[in-house]
């Protein structure tokens, strides 16, 4: 675990160039790499040696952003996926298969619901959508026998319910499974969720870690503290032998530390092949070198824009954890106290036509499907993001017909209120 603070290691973290290497990371922009002897690349294949042989598993430049993030989260492991969806579902499949169950908060993005919802559902592996405020005893209520895991985002896209991870981590634990946490929107320079229980940490690192809206991505971080070998009834995808890798046991070769991660790897990577190009990894690391100094600079503007609509004759609510009153603000205190996201929700009053007619009016921020880059942009999630769900399950992910999703960037703040101003006028 790196000794420095969470900004140097957004600049230096995963890779320390010896006497005359690159001092940026380098850019390996190569599918194959050569070997002298089978001998050599038959160890790589047995996972009897560390290397690379084809970049659709693993890639240097890569696995060294991999472990910046790692570094940032203060994980064990890590790798990089080619979308945050994909690291989603590689967190969640890599200890589940057909006949198992995850509990989940019902607040997750909805394409992430859908993902489970549907399409993992015909895969045979079944969910529990839960209300993140629900008590203790309606949490633990939710699990069964074949209960795998538990799934949650540390602040809900677009809800910003912020997820009490405490709470949700003492219930996995208390029936022997791993919490996996998304915290795409704090980021790890705002919470790092393994301090408070999380297990596993995703990432969709084309949010704020890329910053700029250049290169889709994900990532997934171990924390390396959850003991697989306790229930090896309940994952021998880690604690039995893997035959398509002449019997090699996970947990025993690379402890816990490192099993969860080599196994999406090497079984995972290997057949589904959600690989990001090298270049970009390489865009990527650019953002992650400024995410400390940008972070602050979302929350405080978030915090503004918050504080400004909050009051406007023609907003009907707003929502922000970092704005005093909110509902979620106590939690986000706890957890997040130096600053939550750039993400704040609001309702125009006169419902959806209102909202539909706010966002065109709008001349800074642009009508965008994303989130959490340097420019501000505005979503209707009811009628975009989350519009395969049903009535009951838009109120149940916390999204209202007339909700208005707007990812505060960070240009200068005046401007930012004075588009908001000028857009409510035409409403």
């Amino acid at each position: 675990m790196s000794n420095h603070q969470p900004g140097t290691d957004c600049i230096h973290a995963g890779y320390v160039p010896e006497s005359g290497e690159p001092r940026n990371i380098p850019i390996i922009q190569s599918t194959t790499f050569r070997y002298s002897t089978s001998e050599a690349m038959g160890a790589l294949f047995d996972l009897e040696a560390e290397g690379y042989f084809y970049t659709r598993l693993q890639n240097p430049t890569s696995d060294r952003v991999a472990a910046k993030i790692c570094a940032l989260e203060g994980g064990t492991a890590a790798m990089l996926t080619s979308s945050g969806q994909a690291a989603n579902f590689f967190a969640v499949f890599n200890i589940c298969s057909a006949g198992d169950h995850v509990v989940a908060s019902s607040t997750i993005y909805g394409g992430t619901f859908n993902l489970f919802a549907v399409t993992m559902k015909r895969m045979g592996i079944d969910f529990t959508f839960v209300d993140p405020n629900c008590s203790e005893e309606e949490l633990n209520a939710a699990f069964r026998p074949n209960t795998k895991a538990v799934f949650g985002e540390t602040i809900a896209n677009p809800a910003l319910i912020v997820l009490d991870v405490e709470k949700f981590a003492k219930a996995a634990h208390a029936h022997g499974v791993p919490l996996i946490v998304d915290n795409t929107f704090p980021t790890p320079v705002n919470f790092r969720p393994f301090e408070y229980g999380a297990d596993i940490v995703t990432h969709s690192t084309t949010k704020y870690m890329d910053g700029h809206a250049n290169c889709v991505g994900g990532a997934i971080v171990d924390s390396g503290s959850f003991d697989w070998t306790k229930y090896p009834d309940k994952y021998p995808g880690l604690c039995t032998p893997d035959e398509s890798y002449h019997g090699v046991t996970y947990t025993e070769r690379f402890g816990l530390g490192g099993a969860f991660i080599t196994k999406a790897v090497v079984q995972l990577m290997r057949d589904f092949g959600a690989t990001p190009a090298p270049m970009n990894a390489y865009f990527l690391n650019i953002g992650l070198e400024t995410l400390h100094l940008r972070m602050p600079q979302h929350c405080a503007n978030a915090l503004a824009v918050a504080r400004h609509v909050k009051d406007h004759p023609k907003v009907a609510w707003v929502s922000y954890p970092g704005l005093e009153g909110d509902p979620n603000y106590a939690l986000a205190q706890k957890y997040m106290p130096g600053g939550t996201c750039g993400v704040v929700t609001f309702g125009v009053k006169g419902g959806r036509t209102a909202a539909e007619k706010f966002m065109a009016g709008l001349k800074l921020a642009s009508i965008a499907t994303h989130v959490a880059d340097a420019k501000t942009c505005v979503l209707h999630p009811a009628s975009s993001t989350h519009r395969q769900m049903s009535d009951a399950e838009l109120e149940a992910a916390g999204v209202s017909p007339d909700l208005i999703r707007l990812s505060v960037g960070i240009e200068d703040i005046k401007d930012i209120l004075a588009d908001l101003d000028q857009a409510l006028e035409t409403v």
